[in-house]
């Protein structure tokens, strides 16, 4: 697997090389190799099942790797170094018969931080997420989208150098999805280098410079976000007014056209096709949009994964 080329000045917080887990006759992750660069925000996606939990779980030292290597500054991933981490799982990790303070206290302390220094965070964090009448409260007694904060403030207590999201806005309104992204970039800001992991795509897209696609553990894309949209040749056109669908459709390199009530969108094979289409478009009525468009990460990753499936991966 080829590494991306590197801008001058940036630096590899993060690097994992040709790295390897089976459990007994299953491969979970299948010679993995990227890097993760200081102060950038790395996408690592899959379906259920792909690698990314296990992959998770080597870079903070939970599971041993067959094969590879992965080091964090340069250096293998001991248990001092996972003080430097944070990591946010999908699943619950919250002991819920402890009250948040204790809790974070627990998490902290695991992390080499003093008391006193935890306090002095977890009041900001929970004045922060707004939810500081529960300091004191238990962990059960708080609904799933409170309990998803203050997981994320035991991920964060530490200030970490790398931060691993994996699946971070789960059980959040609108509103502390708003919230979340926020903090979120004030840690890219800070330098804090993130791994970020989420089937909603459009928040992938919102983040995300650079990504890693799994399928059954194997990456099936690599590269900078905007790179892979650039050389993902299909394209969409969205069209506001009346239209000729019917000629539209026998065009060469028209793959597909999508009618909503507010908008057509055709999708086509390259850019190619464009001016084909455009010649057909402008003989219509009430024409207000004609607009070219990349696709959606979402459309890149089902295309991705689909290819993968089909060609027994």
């Amino acid at each position: 697997m080829m590494y991306n080329k590197k801008k001058k000045g940036m630096i590899d917080l993060l690097q994992v090389e040709h790295v390897t887990k089976r459990y007994d006759n299953i491969l979970a992750v299948d010679d993995l190799s990227f890097t993760v660069n200081d102060g950038s925000i790395f996408g690592l996606l899959g379906e259920n099942g792909a690698g990314k939990t296990t992959t998770f779980r080597m870079i903070n030292n939970l599971l041993k790797m067959d094969e590879g290597k992965i080091l964090l500054d340069g250096k293998p991933i001991t248990y001092k170094e996972t003080d430097k981490i944070g990591f946010l799982t999908e699943e619950r990790s919250l002991l819920t018969k402890l009250t948040v303070k204790e809790q974070v206290i627990f998490y902290g302390i695991l992390k080499g931080m003093d008391e006193k220094t935890i306090l002095e965070k977890l009041d900001y964090w929970l004045e922060r997420f707004q939810i500081t009448e529960y300091k004191n409260r238990k962990i059960k007694e708080l609904s799933k989208g409170n309990q998803q904060k203050v997981q994320f403030i035991t991920a964060i207590i530490n200030d970490p150098k790398l931060l691993i999201l994996d699946e971070p806005f789960t059980g959040l309104d609108p509103i502390n999805v708003e919230l979340f992204m926020n903090v979120i970039k004030e840690f890219k800001e800070k330098k804090s280098s993130i791994i970020f992991s989420s089937h909603r795509m459009e928040h992938v897209e919102l983040f995300c410079e650079e990504l890693v696609i799994l399928v059954k553990g194997k990456c099936v894309l690599q590269g900078k976000l905007k790179d892979i949209k650039k050389d993902y040749r299909k394209k969409n056109i969205h069209i506001c007014g009346t239209i000729d669908i019917d000629k539209i459709k026998n065009l060469q390199g028209v793959l597909d056209i999508n009618q909503t009530p507010e908008e057509t969108i055709i999708k086509i094979a390259s850019d190619d096709y464009i001016d084909e289409v455009f010649e057909i478009i402008k003989k219509g009525q009430n024409i207000t949009k004609f607009s070219v468009e990349d696709p959606t990460l979402n459309e890149i990753f089902l295309n991705k994964v689909g290819e993968a499936y089909e060609t027994k991966i």
